[in-house]
């Protein structure tokens, strides 16, 4: 399938067009966005994590300067506004479907966790509408809280939602659980661990916003929105508000100021505003504050996990055997269902060829802010799990942890594995050996010596992940739970100029798909760059697509690539008219098309002039114009992987760990452009250090109020903390799409947290350390470590 690009521009690293005007403050983000009798919303949260809502008095807001409207659950009920979708159908191991909480716009019974909104206040100015916010009186009837999954799950335990008992909203399975027993029975060795996988709180650069814009004699909505998926929106809200003509319903998602998955759920916010638009018939926009982003905006990881591991004599991997916990949130976010069971318990065997493993996993509901999607999203926890029982088990075994995993290597591909995913292509002994040279591994026990000549203690440690990227096909997806629509749609225009326009339904909200997508263009046309635009983020521009997340973009490459072989298709049939020769004898290669039955050629500019004046060639038989549509569906997931190995130091006295080195060989396939790989590279190993080693949302136990809620309280990583990269690619074509790619942006946030952790155990000569490891933590086992 893979189509070799063999131009200047693809797998070059080319400077992002895009950057002159983000950098110059020129980019154009939606609350930049005013529109006439524009309106302002803000919203009343609920100060506790659990409470019945007994009365709502906005009788002195409604008094108060420019307050235009208040709405509250039950206006959205009274208009039948239907709640917010689960978008993943789990059954659970006793075919039972999967219990979902209803999570309304608007709470209405009760909130469930502290910050969700309960009304919402329009005034003609944002400050006025949050002054009448606070002054909304919410008369609550405070009820028990849990924020602890294994606590949420116990027999009286207070209860989120009716009818659904001990909190849990699916107990789900998959592997062959008989056959992992049998090679449990049959091992020589048997390790096990448990381990927790921190929450995080996603934290872009723009926090979210939507400006909703309802034109009641046309019955037309347009929304503005920080989104990763404008175009699955426009389908939701085309739902809710039963605007089934895709005209009536615009959507655009202009600059993104980073998403990482948290901008790809629906939230409730959103869903108000657009509510409270059509009430007033006037624009009304929202941008949450940084406090209402740390309070809601879905939050990712949070599983607690215990795992086994089976392994013979020669300490060759047998049976994986794991149970997670998943904690959801009070509710079940757009898809919280599907991270923790096929995002997450299919990838758990990692590099490894383990012949049986079984996973169940139970999605439990607790008084914290909902989970959904977070760079990785469920690839990142599974990783975690292998790679420290992997340590674990080189430790009992008395092996070298790089020793370990060469001996368990996947070595043919394609490769099934027994949870349900078929690896596409890989080489992971090469790039396990390109790590540990990057590493000058065989030389750490110099380093080590010298740390301790310094009075500190070093650590290495090794990770060797895989992840499902370019999600698709369709059909599989729909198998699992989903609801399909796994393709991606391109169009590409040439001009009578020869200028070329690309229409995507893949959304860049900083990736650079402006470049790379570009580069595909130029490559295959041998066109300058220039010459190309590339068209995003406006349903009114772009009707078909599903937006980016998961490396997505090697599936929206694919379709613009497809549409670029129609061109030329058409270009060799209007190019034989005018070189005057049959055309099968035409070819076109760097921007030219010629035929050996002649020594004249055409160039590309000239074919599309003629495509469009449409006099050269008949067009009873050829239609004017250039213009090329196509949705690729991919036939498999993508499966990029890689090793990663990390290097720290600690300083027993402070417990502060610094990581002193960190090398990463990673296959990410073909690459399209080198620079812009690597920069995704460093900020996925930066948030996955992060990860390990600062960050974390804390829930108080007893009130389930979230005491990070800032940068004061949040430890997000810094320049400071961060080593300087070193960086390899190990290159194995994916056969699931014609240009080869596998994706690259989550790698560093799934092998950098084991990484980090396998190197801080490996230094204190422990089993486990739960991240992050904060200074007090690792200065306890210091302790420790020196009274032992």
């Amino acid at each position: 399938m893979n189509t070799a690009m063999s131009g200047t521009k693809f797998g070059k690293s080319q400077k992002r067009v895009e950057d002159a005007r983000l950098v110059r403050g020129k980019g154009r983000y939606v609350d930049d966005m005013i529109l006439p009798g524009q309106a302002y919303a803000a919203f009343v949260r609920s100060p506790y994590a659990h409470a019945r809502i007994v009365n709502i008095d906005a009788s002195a807001a409604n008094d108060m300067p420019g307050v235009i409207r208040i709405v509250s659950g039950q206006d959205l009920l009274d208009a039948q506004y239907p709640p917010l979708p689960n978008i993943w159908m789990l059954h659970s191991r006793d075919g039972s479907e999967i219990k979902a909480g209803i999570r309304n716009a608007l709470a209405t019974d009760a909130a469930r966790y502290a910050g969700e909104p309960v009304a919402l206040v329009v005034a003609e100015s944002r400050e006025q509408a949050r002054d009448a916010a606070e002054a909304i009186a919410v008369d609550y009837d405070e009820l028990p809280v849990v924020a602890d999954p294994t606590r949420a799950l116990a027999d009286g335990a207070p209860q989120l939602h009716p009818g659904i008992a001990n909190n849990r909203a699916f107990d789900w399975e998959i592997g062959d659980e008989a056959a992992t027993d049998k090679a449990f029975a049959n091992a020589t060795h048997r390790v096990s661990i448990t381990l927790y996988n921190n929450r995080l709180v996603p934290n872009a650069i723009e926090p979210r916003a939507i400006n909703v814009q309802w034109e009641g004699v046309e019955e037309r909505m347009t929304i503005y929105i920080t989104h990763q998926n404008p175009i699955g929106m426009r389908m939701l809200f085309s739902a809710v508000f039963g605007l089934a003509a895709e005209h009536k319903l615009r959507v655009v998602a202009p600059d993104v100021g980073g998403g990482f998955g948290s901008k790809a759920p629906a939230y409730q916010e959103e869903m108000a505003v657009a509510f409270a638009a059509k009430l007033i018939d006037r624009p009304v926009k929202w941008t949450a504050d940084r406090s209402e982003s740390f309070l809601t905006d879905a939050h990712g990881r949070d599983h607690l996990t215990y795992a086994e591991l089976a392994m013979d004599g020669e300490g060759r991997f047998l049976g994986l055997k794991v149970h997670t916990l998943a904690n959801l949130g009070g509710y079940i976010s757009f898809s919280g269902a599907l991270i923790p069971t096929y995002m997450y318990a299919t990838m758990l065997c990692g590099q490894y060829a383990i012949p049986a493993a079984y996973c169940r996993v139970e999605g439990v509901y607790t008084n914290t802010c909902p989970v959904d999607a977070y760079r990785g999203a469920g690839r990142p926890e599974a990783a975690y799990v292998i790679e420290r029982i992997v340590n674990v088990a080189a430790a009992k075994l008395g092996v070298d942890q790089a020793e370990i995993r060469r001996r368990n290597f996947i070595r043919s591909f394609p490769h099934q594995t027994p949870l349900v995913y078929e690896y596409d292509s890989g080489s992971y002994e090469a790039c396990l050996d390109a790590a540990l040279s990057l590493a000058d591994y065989s030389n750490y026990a110099e380093r080590k010596a010298g740390s301790e000549a310094k009075g500190l203690i070093r650590g290495v440690g090794i990770s060797a992940y895989v992840e499902a990227c370019g999600i698709g096909p369709s059909a599989l997806l729909a198998k699992l739970g989903g609801g399909g629509n796994m393709w991606e749609s391109a169009e590409v225009r040439v001009h009578p100029v020869g200028t070329i326009e690309v229409l995507t339904g893949a959304h860049s909200h900083g990736q650079g798909h402006q470049t790379t997508f570009a580069q595909v263009v130029a490559d295959r046309f041998g066109v300058p760059m220039e010459n190309i635009s590339v068209i995003q983020g406006d349903t009114d521009r772009i009707q078909a697509g599903t937006g980016t997340y998961g490396s997505r973009a090697s599936v929206g490459m694919s379709a613009v690539l497809n549409s670029c072989d129609k061109i030329i298709a058409k270009g060799k049939l209007i190019s034989a008219y005018l070189l005057e020769v049959d055309a099968e004898t035409v070819e076109f290669d760097d921007g030219v098309f010629s035929s050996k039955a002649t020594n004249r050629t055409v160039a590309f500019g000239e074919m599309a002039f003629a495509a469009h004046a449409a006099a050269a060639f008949p067009t009873s038989e050829i239609e004017p114009g250039l213009v090329a549509t196509s949705f690729f569906d991919p036939p498999n997931f993508t499966y990029p992987a890689g090793v990663y190995v990390c290097e720290v130091e600690i300083d027993p006295q402070t417990g502060v760990v610094r990581v002193d080195s960190f090398c990463a060989a990673d296959d990410f396939g073909v690459i399209a452009n080198p620079m812009i790989v690597e920069g995704q590279v460093h900020g996925g190993i930066t948030q996955g250090i992060g990860q390990a080693l600062w960050e974390q949302a804390v829930y108080d136990p007893d009130t389930a109020q979230l005491v990070t809620a800032s940068y004061m309280d949040y430890g997000m990583p810094r320049a400071d903390g961060i080593p300087d990269f070193k960086l390899t690619f190990c290159e194995t074509p994916s056969p699931s799409n014609p240009l080869g790619m596998k994706g690259c942006g989550e790698a560093g946030a799934i092998g950098s947290p084991p990484a980090v952790i396998n190197a801080v155990c490996n230094a204190l000569g422990i089993d486990h350390v739960d991240m992050p490891a904060t200074p007090e933590k690792i200065w306890r086992l210091c302790q420790l470590r020196e009274a032992s």
